[in-house]
């Protein structure tokens, strides 16, 4: 039998196949035929092509399939038209899940974010429980993503075997566009990032996050979550530890929260005129002043999620950029 990946082409997806590979799993992709593929060129795994908003394709794509995962998502902190966002992360994931339950797939992973789980400050390691609070943010595909979420649960109640996972802040190889999580590292490197402000996240490497995905539809339970997560850190120890590694100074200068906010608004308007990504934009800005620190130890408990040191996470992502430009 084999396994559906949809949102291959994307960092986390593209990491999942290569993991599914190394396991000797049959690997079908649904990838849309303007899709960037470079990523994953030159794998052994089957392409059909379609739309995880069309559940007919998606339908077609899972026939001969015991495990389906939905990894497809939009994730840019610039760009896109608000729609879009709730148009692919949202409506497709009501449409790849539907399709999953006409054809009764035995297993679903469907790959949410913390993202999904609010903002909860730094003296609380939120766990799976806790409650969105992002309404106000302005971060479109943090709205988006939870109300995703709340479909693939209610996917479950109505019978569906699916389990949802929570990556954190994503980091690692092969982050080709790069995401907005791999463009903290790369503006660090190429010096475009001058200081720092208050904040911290909790930051995770993608083979860890990709192998969970696999732990998930082995062990997971039905309708549960699982944080997909390993170290919390400030913001400025991130920075550090990223400049510490690429043997470069670390960051001295810190900038006050509402003169990052400013900047931020007028590096859209620079974007809106270049039609390059901005360094940072205002909904992202305030994302990254508050801390979204999570406790990961129910995935590490129940599905025996493994962590790899994140210094060394760095190191891989450090040396894939600077070897891929």
């Amino acid at each position: 039998m084999k396994s559906l990946v949809t949102g291959a082409t994307g960092f986390i997806g593209s990491a999942l196949v290569r993991e599914l590979l190394k396991d000797g799993k049959e690997v079908r992709i649904l990838v849309r035929k303007s899709s960037n593929t470079k990523i994953i060129d030159g794998l052994d795994i089957e392409k059909v092509y379609g739309d995880v908003r069309d559940k007919d394709a998606v339908g077609a794509a899972l026939k001969g399939c015991d495990t389906f995962y939905q990894a497809a998502a939009l994730y840019e902190s610039w760009g896109p038209s608000k729609r879009d966002y709730y148009d692919v992360n949202v409506e497709g994931t009501k449409a790849s899940l539907q399709a999953a339950m006409e054809q009764g797939v035995p297993k679903v992973v469907h790959t949410s974010s913390i993202a999904a789980l609010g903002n909860h400050g730094r003296e609380t390691l939120a766990r799976e429980d806790a409650e969105f609070n992002g309404w106000k943010t302005g971060a479109h595909y943090n709205i988006s993503k939870y109300l995703a979420e709340v479909e693939a649960l209610k996917f479950a109640q109505k019978g569906l075997p699916v389990v949802v996972v929570n990556p954190a802040i994503v980091i690692g190889v092969r982050d080709i566009r790069p995401t907005p999580s791999g463009r903290i590292i790369a503006d660090v490197l190429n010096k475009r990032t001058a200081g720092y402000f208050d904040g911290g996240g909790n930051f995770v490497d993608v083979e860890d996050v990709a192998r969970g995905h696999i732990l998930a539809a082995a062990k997971g339970k039905v309708g549960e979550k699982y944080i997909l997560g390993n170290v919390n850190m400030t913001l400025k120890e991130f920075f550090d530890l990223v400049a510490d590694v690429a043997g470069m100074q670390r960051l001295k200068t810190k900038f006050p929260f509402p003169a990052v906010l400013a900047v931020s608004y007028l590096y859209v308007l620079t974007a809106a005129i270049t039609k390059k990504p901005p360094t940072l934009t205002p909904a992202l800005a305030r994302l990254n002043h508050s801390y979204m620190y999570f406790d990961p130890s129910k995935a590490v408990k129940e599905l025996g999620f493994q962590q790899t040191p994140i210094r060394t996470t760095v190191e891989k992502a450090i040396n894939w950029f600077r070897e891929n430009g």
